[in-house]
């Protein structure tokens, strides 16, 4: 794994802004935009690092379908904040009716250097961003700075492959996609867009609307979109967090369809993808599987012996770009959150020439299927990190 430097292409900007990704600038608080698509720089890796990659994240994920089950089997939801024993009990219902439910991907965050086991940082598997600059402009920078190279990138062909084979598991009608009207950068409205084209090349019909404008029709006790139609399934960029706490909750978990036609509305990601999505899996994977070489040690109840070894991250359960992050370096006094949190041994991330990096690799249903790579100047990766594209040597 090596960073390159290189000369961005002229006209950069409008060519991935027409390649899908709409926001290749960040504004900071000064004012001043920088690029969030950042072509000045590259990482390179070797075949042989790039298939040893694959298989640490499809292992990676196997774990984690071995934690969830480990969860439901012994009750632990409310290690993962899940108090309500309706929500955990539609939850494990959905954990054990997984293979008549769509689920499509996730995205693992990795510490990987290019010297030592990639490390286990999370898991982003309900709501993960960051697809369009890994799936479409990455690969087409790619072919046009080095035609003839090669990228771990497989992600457009195994979304569709996905689709097609997930198609037979959806309700009739259309499938909705639906993002949050919040979405000012327009990440969420574009990641949503992308997969739904994806969803039109596997065969599927589709209908686009945004989740504010999902209706309840108390007549029929059916989710509606915006022309009246019910809403029989949904991709949703919406975290499930929210869409369990809102004031619509108590019809979701109603009309929950959990497979078997036992509801009136299927969501994507489905339910049970809870158990992944929630920062206590790394202390249960790191309970099931101590000493294992990608993981880092995580519990829930405190740091334990990491203040006076490695130190640690504490990390609110639920979370998204770093917020709530908190380091401790080694031999500071303990500190406990007043909120549940997971405490993980801190591994600073990479330093390539003062940018810290860490790797999304992507999984589509249950094989790797593409690396997204981000950097930050400090050591959290936030809103202000960048995406760097990658090519295989």
């Amino acid at each position: 794994m090596q960073r390159h430097r290189i000369d961005p292409r002229p006209g950069w900007q409008q060519t991935v802004e027409a390649q899908g990704l709409i926001y290749p600038l960040t504004r900071y608080p000064d004012g001043s935009l920088r690029p969030y698509w950042d072509e000045s720089a590259y990482y390179s890796f070797t075949l042989p690092e790039v298939e040893a990659l694959e298989e640490v994240v499809e292992e990676l994920h196997g774990m984690c379908l071995a934690a969830a089950a480990h969860i439901v089997e012994h009750n632990r939801f409310t290690d993962l904040g899940i108090t309500d024993p309706h929500l955990a009990a539609r939850v494990a219902e959905s954990w054990h009716r997984r293979a008549e439910l769509p689920s499509i991907y996730g995205r693992f965050d990795l510490r990987y250097d290019g010297t030592g086991p990639a490390k286990m940082l999370e898991y982003n598997a309900d709501t993960p961003t960051s697809l369009v600059e890994a799936a479409s402009p990455q690969w087409f920078w790619m072919e046009e700075r080095f035609p003839g190279a090669d990228q771990w990138n497989s992600l457009h062909e195994r979304l569709i492959a996905a689709w097609k084979r997930q198609a037979p598991l959806l309700p009739p009608g259309p499938l909705h996609f639906a993002h949050s009207d919040d979405d000012e950068l327009g990440e969420d409205l574009m990641t949503v867009a992308y997969l739904r084209e994806t969803a039109e090349q596997a065969g599927i019909e589709t209908a686009a609307l945004s989740v504010e404008r999902i209706g309840w029709d108390a007549l029929t006790g059916r989710f509606v979109d915006d022309r009246l139609r019910f809403i029989r399934s949904c991709f949703k960029l919406y975290p499930w967090e929210w869409l369990t706490t809102d004031r619509f909750a108590p019809h979701v978990l109603e009309t929950l369809d959990n497979g078997g036609g036992t509801g009136s509305t299927c969501w994507i990601e489905p339910a049970w993808k809870m158990l992944l999505s929630n920062k206590a899996l790394l202390a249960v994977l790191w309970e099931l599987f101590p000493g294992h070489p990608n993981l880092l040690p995580a519990y829930l109840d405190g740091p334990r012996e990491l203040g006076h070894t490695t130190g640690y991250v504490s990390k609110p359960l639920l979370g998204r770009e770093g917020a709530g992050v908190e380091i401790h370096t080694p031999g500071a006094p303990p500190v406990l959150r007043d909120e549940p949190a997971c405490y993980q041994a801190l591994s600073p991330l990479p330093d390539f020439e003062g940018n810290r990096v860490v790797l999304g690799a992507w999984v589509v249903e249950d094989e790797a299927a593409g690396l997204g790579i981000r950097e930050s100047a400090g050591p959290v990766t936030d809103g202000y990190a960048r995406f760097i594209p990658h090519v295989i040597r």
